[in-house]
């Protein structure tokens, strides 16, 4: 009984640690839009730059003002159903969270620009607009649009699909620049990719580290390993050349936001251990990844 209660106040932790940080990343985004982005005149990719483009073009061309929330929705609505199927049914409502929250506050928050330096519009409001996404993705949820397919392909094909979608985002950006001149959307392009390239460190669900564990307290340490990331390991024995005596090595591969963990609890139960870390590249064969749902 417990047990039981001990899970249901885990679970309530983890889903207000959830959406704690999905509130937190709506807020820095709609900021960041209203601040940098709209400030500068930039096109920041994804579905919200898809909106911004819309709007513009519709108050340019048309005289006719869209309100940011509308058009956001209306886009989003097709890769949130497909993300309902593909990722999971608490992903999605957690993300669509994200995505009303942002829209709205958008809508509310007056334009207010920090600095006239288009340069450093770029730079720093795609490190935060980086930063916010990040959040979102670490309360395993996005910020919708381009977002759902970067993470369904990591997730199918488990790859870091960020960068991909960098390039995806650099078609908007060409009509961006046929209708509203080319130096905005050459900007733009900077401030995605600062955003890209913050949201790779922050992401690390996605990269591979590999491990060597030297210790004698190997089958301990294993078991450990396969409680907290359901990964395997293989085990070599050897002998330590400096003193001649027999060793065990656990060589296991797991994703790189683990590391810190699975470190911290082979020193709990070795405090000799030796671990080597070694940054993966690629990998072939089955490989466990937790579901985002």
């Amino acid at each position: 009984m417990k047990l039981k209660r001990n899970d249901r106040v885990q679970t309530l932790r983890e889903e207000g640690r959830r959406l704690l940080l999905i509130v937190i990343a709506s807020v820095i985004m709609a900021v960041n839009i209203k601040s940098f982005v709209e400030a500068g005149g930039l096109f920041p990719g994804g579905f919200n730059g898809l909106t911004l483009l819309i709007q513009r073009s519709f108050s340019q061309f048309f005289h006719i003002s869209l309100p940011f929330s509308l058009v956001n929705f209306l886009l989003n609505a097709i890769p949130a159903a497909i993300s309902f199927k593909l990722i999971g049914k608490r992903f999605t409502i957690y993300s669509c969270l994200m995505i009303v929250l942002t829209s709205v506050l958008t809508d509310i928050i007056p334009t207010a620009a920090v600095t006239d330096d288009v340069l450093l519009i770029c730079v720093f409001g795609g490190i935060i607009n980086g930063f916010a996404i990040g959040l979102c993705l670490r309360g395993r949820a996005t910020s919708g649009g381009t977002d759902f397919i970067a993470v369904a392909l990591s997730q199918r094909l488990n790859i870091d699909a960020w960068n991909y979608i960098l390039l995806g985002n650099a078609g908007m950006l060409v009509v961006a620049g046929l209708l509203f001149g080319w130096d905005k959307a050459l900007y733009s392009i900077i401030f995605q990719f600062a955003s890209t390239q913050v949201v790779h460190v922050m992401n690390a669900r996605y990269r591979r580290a590999t491990l060597f564990i030297v210790s004698d307290e190997s089958e301990e340490i294993y078991r450990r390993i396969r409680e907290s990331t359901h990964h395997g390991a293989t085990l070599f024995h050897g002998t330590g050349l400096y003193n001649g005596q027999p060793r065990a090595m656990i060589y296991t591969v797991i994703s790189s936001d683990q590391v810190k963990e699975v470190t911290r609890k082979v020193r709990e139960i070795d405090e000799k251990a030796f671990v080597n870390v070694i940054k993966t590249d690629q990998i072939a064969g089955k490989f466990y990844q937790p579901p985002n749902d």
